[in-house]
C-alpha cells in the first residue's frame, strides 16, 4: 500500500522521512501553491467577497510534482503546520488535487518526532474550514486595504507607498514614540555616590536624605548643590544608622511563546525578530523544538514528567518541584496549544553544540534553559539595605545574597552586590571617595524589535505569526529606519502617511479597532462569527471613505511645508518638504514663470528628519554640491550627498564618503587622500585577476575577479563564488563554466512560507 504525505517545507519533509516506512513518500509543496493574483484585487466584493486564486508561475512545477506524486497512491495525508496558515495551505493542496475537504486526511503535530508523527497518523481529521475561512478573511482584508488605500497614497503622497491593516498601526506606534521624544524637555539633575569600605571590601552607597528631607532622583538640580554635599561629608565619619534585611523570592519564568522568544532573543542574543523566526523554523523542522508560532505557555504532562526526572538526575531532590503548570489566559484559536520547548529535555545544549550551526545553537540554548527554568523552584534571596549617616547626610547601600538558587541554576545569575557584615552604630570611618555625577533626564527610548513586539502584543495587534513579518515589512518599505543602536525611528514619509491615515482613515490605524479585528478573526476560526459578515461590516464604510477622500484630498493639503529659517545669503525662507525622492530643503518657492531660475534644493541625509532639522544643517545641505579643487592627477573633486549617502566625485569615479567626514566640511587634502585610496580599490576590483576565455555556448568572456566575499568567476551576468580552499590561479575555463552552469540552475531563493501577516 502506497501513501503520500504532503508538508510545506523541504526540511520538514526530510526530517519526517526518517520516521516513516518505505510505503510512505513525503513531498513538499514549498509553502502556498495558490494565491490571489497581483495584477488585480481578485476579490468579488459584489458576490460575497469571493476570492479568485491562481497558481503563480514559480509554483507550476511544484504543483505538477504534487499531482504526479498523487497518481495511484492509496492514501494522501495533508501534514502542513497546525495554525491557520497551515490549514489554508492544506485546503489549497486539496483543491488542486481535487480532494474532498470533508474526507481528505488532515494530520497535525506539535513536534516533529517519531512518536508525534505516529500519533498524528492514527488520528486523522478533516480540514477545518473555519480556520481556512479565518485565514482567507485576513488575506482578503489585507488585499482590500492594500489595493484600495495604496493607490490613494501614490496620488496624494508618493509613488510606491503601501498601507496595511497591521503594518500601518505598527508604523503609528513608532511615529508616536518619536514625537514623544521630540516633545520631551531635558532636565539636569545630580547624584552623589560615596564608596565605603570595611575589611578591604568596598561597596557603593548613594545619598538618600539630608537631615529629615528625603532626596528623590531630581531633587539636586545643580553642581553647586552636589558640591555642597561633597564638602559636608568628605571628611566625616560614616556610621551605620540602620540595617534592614528582608527575605525575598523570585519566581521561575514562564516557558516561551513566539512573542517572548523574540523579545528574549533580541535582548540576550541581539537577534532580530526575523532572524529569530528563521532559526526557530529550522530548529522545529529538524525536530529539535516544538512548533514556534504559539501564544500558549502550557507544557505537556509527558514533557513535565520527563523534565522533573532530568532535574532529579542532574541536581538532586532539592530542585524537584513535581512539575509546574502554566495556564494561558489569551485565546488564540489559530495557534498551537503548547509553549515553545525542546522536544527532548535530555538533548542538552552542550550535547548539541557540535551538531547545530552557531545561531541555531544559541537560540536552542536559550529555549532549553528557559523551559527547564520554568520547571525549577523559585529562587530565594536575602535583600539588605544599610543606611549610613555622615554629618546629617544619609547614604544607602543595597545588596542581596542568593540563599537558594532555584531556577537561577540554569536561567540567570544574580548580579546584586553583596554587602559586608555590619552592626547598627558601627563607625566605618571616612569614605574612600565621594563623587558627584551629572545626569540628564532622557526621553522614552526608541522601540527595539523586542519592545515593539511587546507593545503590539499588549494592544492585541497581530498574532504570533505576524510580528516578525510586520517588522520586516515596515523596514523594507522605508517607513522605519534604524539608528546606531539598531533601534527603530520613523522616516519623514512615515510621519506624513501616519498623519494622513489618522485624520482621514482613523480605523486603519486605530489600536482598538485593529485588536477587535484580530479577535473577530479568532472568532471566525472558532465558528462564532461568519467571515462574509465580518468583511461586509468593514468594507462598506472603508470603500466609501476611499471614494470620498480621493476626491477631497489634494497633494498640497497632505504634503505640508515646514519653514526652517531665513537663508542669510538670499534673504529667502528655507523650507523643507517631502517629494518624490524623499525629504528635501529648498530656498524660496518655485516661480510660476517657467523661464525663472529654479530654487536651489538639497536632499536630507539618511539620519535626518524634517521635524528635527536645524537651520545650520539645512545650510550645510544647500552648500552642496561643493567643488573642493583638483586632485594631483588633474581630476576635479566634488563633495555631495546622493541617493546612497555622502560621496566624493573623483573625476569619473564616485567614492563613498566615510562617516567621519561630511561633504560640507571635508578638506581638499582629506579628499585627495580618500580619492587616491578609493579609486585604486575600484580599479583593482574592476581589473580581472585572470581572463580564462570564451564560453562556447553563451559566447561570453569568462574572467576571475576579486570581490567583497573573495574571488569569483563571472560572464558579466552571472557571478559564481570560487569555493574556499581552491586557489583562483588554478581555476581553468572548464572549471569556471561548471561553476557558472551550477549557479544558473540553482534556485533564486530559499523556500519561505508567506505569512498571513504580510500586508499588501
Amino acid at each position: 500500500m502506497s501513501k503520500l504525505l504532503i508538508v510545506e517545507s523541504p526540511t520538514k519533509a526530510k526530517t519526517i522521512t526518517k520516521f516513516l516506512g518505505r510505503e510512505y513518500k513525503v513531498i513538499s509543496s514549498f509553502g502556498h501553491i495558490r494565491d490571489l493574483p497581483k495584477k488585480s484585487t481578485a476579490v468579488d466584493v459584489k458576490h460575497g467577497f469571493a476570492p479568485t486564486y491562481e497558481i503563480p508561475v514559480d509554483k507550476k512545477d511544484k504543483v505538477k510534482a504534487l499531482k504526479d506524486a498523487a497518481k495511484g497512491v492509496d492514501d494522501i495525508y495533508l501534514a502542513t503546520d497546525e495554525d491557520r496558515e497551515g490549514e489554508a495551505i492544506a485546503w489549497h493542496i486539496a483543491e488542486v488535487l481535487k480532494l474532498d475537504p470533508t474526507t481528505a486526511k488532515r494530520i497535525t503535530f506539535h513536534e516533529i518526532t517519531k512518536s508525534a508523527i505516529a500519533e498524528a497518523l492514527d488520528h486523522t481529521r478533516r480540514i477545518d474550514m473555519r480556520m481556512v475561512d479565518a485565514q482567507q478573511t485576513r488575506r482578503i482584508l489585507d488585499r482590500l486595504v492594500g489595493y484600495e488605500l495604496s493607490p490613494l497614497l501614490w496620488s496624494k503622497v508618493q509613488r510606491g507607498l503601501s498601507a496595511g491593516r497591521v503594518q500601518s498601526v505598527a508604523v503609528r506606534l513608532v511615529v508616536e514614540r518619536e514625537r514623544e521624544r521630540q516633545a520631551f524637555k531635558t532636565d539636569e539633575y545630580w547624584s552623589v555616590e560615596a564608596i565605603l569600605s570595611k575589611s578591604n571590601s568596598e561597596f557603593p552607597t548613594k545619598l538618600v536624605a539630608i537631615g529629615d528631607r528625603k532626596i528623590d532622583k531630581l531633587d539636586i538640580k545643580t553642581q553647586a548643590e552636589s558640591d555642597a554635599v561633597v564638602s559636608a561629608v568628605r571628611d566625616a565619619d560614616f556610621v551605620v544608622k540602620s540595617i534592614e534585611k528582608k527575605a525575598a523570592s523570585r519566581k521561575a519564568p514562564t516557558p516561551l511563546t513566539t512573542s517572548t522568544m523574540q523579545q528574549e532573543a533580541y535582548n540576550r542574543l541581539g537577534m532580530s525578530a526575523k532572524q529569530t523566526m528563521t532559526l526557530s523554523q529550522k530548529l522545529y523542522e529538524t525536530g529539535r523544538i516544538t512548533y514556534m508560532r504559539t501564544d500558549s505557555t502550557n507544557l505537556s504532562e509527558q514533557f513535565i514528567t520527563a523534565t522533573q526526572a532530568f532535574i532529579q538526575a542532574q541536581w538532586g531532590n532539592d530542585l524537584v518541584t513535581g512539575g509546574v503548570r502554566y495556564q494561558t489566559n489569551k485565546k488564540g484559536a489559530q495557534e498551537a496549544h503548547e509553549a515553545i520547548r525542546p522536544t527532548d529535555v535530555n538533548a542538552t545544549p552542550e550535547s548539541l553544540r557540535a551538531e547545530l550551526e552557531p545561531g541555531m545553537w544559541k537560540l536552542y540554548d536559550l529555549l532549553w534553559r528557559r523551559t527547564v527554568a520554568s520547571q525549577l523552584p523559585s529562587a530565594k534571596l536575602e535583600r539588605t539595605a544599610i543606611d549610613f549617616t555622615a554629618n546629617n547626610h544619609t547614604f544607602r547601600g543595597n545588596g542581596s545574597i542568593v540563599v537558594f538558587e532555584g531556577f537561577m541554576k540554569v536561567w540567570q545569575a544574580s548580579e546584586d552586590k553583596i554587602l559586608p557584615t555590619l552592626s547598627e552604630g558601627e563607625n566605618i570611618g571616612k569614605a574612600a571617595s565621594v563623587t558627584p555625577e551629572q545626569h540628564f533626564t532622557e526621553p522614552p527610548a526608541r522601540y527595539s524589535d523586542a519592545s515593539l513586539i511587546k507593545v503590539m502584543e499588549e494592544y492585541g495587534i497581530g498574532r504570533p505569526s505576524t510580528y516578525a513579518p510586520t517588522l520586516n515589512t515596515i523596514e523594507t518599505r522605508g517607513y522605519v529606519l534604524r539608528d546606531d543602536g539598531k533601534r527603530l525611528y520613523p522616516s519623514d514619509i512615515a510621519f506624513v502617511v501616519t498623519d494622513l491615515l489618522k485624520e482621514h482613515f482613523p480605523q486603519i490605524v486605530d489600536y482598538d479597532f485593529t485588536a477587535t479585528m484580530e479577535r473577530k478573526l479568532d472568532q471566525i476560526a472558532e465558528g462564532e462569527e461568519k467571515w462574509k459578515e465580518v468583511l461586509g461590516d468593514f468594507y462598506g464604510p472603508f470603500h466609501e471613505a476611499i471614494i470620498g477622500k480621493g476626491a477631497e484630498l489634494t497633494r498640497e493639503t497632505v504634503m505640508k511645508v515646514t519653514e526652517i529659517g531665513i537663508d542669510p545669503e538670499s534673504g529667502k525662507m528655507i523650507v523643507a518638504r517631502t517629494g518624490r525622492f524623499g525629504p528635501f530643503v529648498q530656498v524660496g518657492e518655485l516661480s510660476p514663470d517657467k523661464n525663472a531660475e529654479k530654487p536651489k534644493r538639497a536632499s536630507l541625509e539618511k539620519n535626518q528628519t524634517i521635524d528635527t532639522l536645524t537651520l545650520d544643517q539645512a545650510l550645510k545641505l544647500l552648500s552642496l554640491p561643493r567643488t573642493l579643487g583638483k586632485h594631483t592627477n588633474g581630476d576635479e573633486i566634488v563633495a555631495n550627498v546622493g541617493r546612497f549617502g555622502p560621496y566624493l566625485k573623483c573625476g569619473a569615479i564616485n567614492i563613498t564618503l566615510p562617516p567621519e567626514f561630511h561633504p560640507a566640511t571635508v578638506s581638499i587634502e582629506q579628499a585627495i587622500m580618500l580619492c587616491t585610496d578609493g579609486v585604486a580599490k575600484k580599479i583593482k576590483a574592476m581589473t580581472p585577476l585572470a581572463e580564462l576565455g570564451i564560453e562556447p555556448e553563451t559566447k561570453a568572456n569568462i574572467v576571475i575577479k576579486d570581490g567583497r566575499y573573495g574571488a569569483y568567476v563571472t560572464d558579466g551576468k552571472t557571478n559564481a563564488t570560487i569555493p574556499k580552499g581552491i586557489d583562483p590561479k588554478t581555476v581553468t575555463l572548464n572549471d569556471a563554466i561548471d561553476l557558472l552552469v551550477k549557479k544558473r540552475k540553482a534556485p533564486k531563493s530559499r523556500w519561505k512560507r508567506k505569512s498571513s501577516g504580510d500586508d499588501e
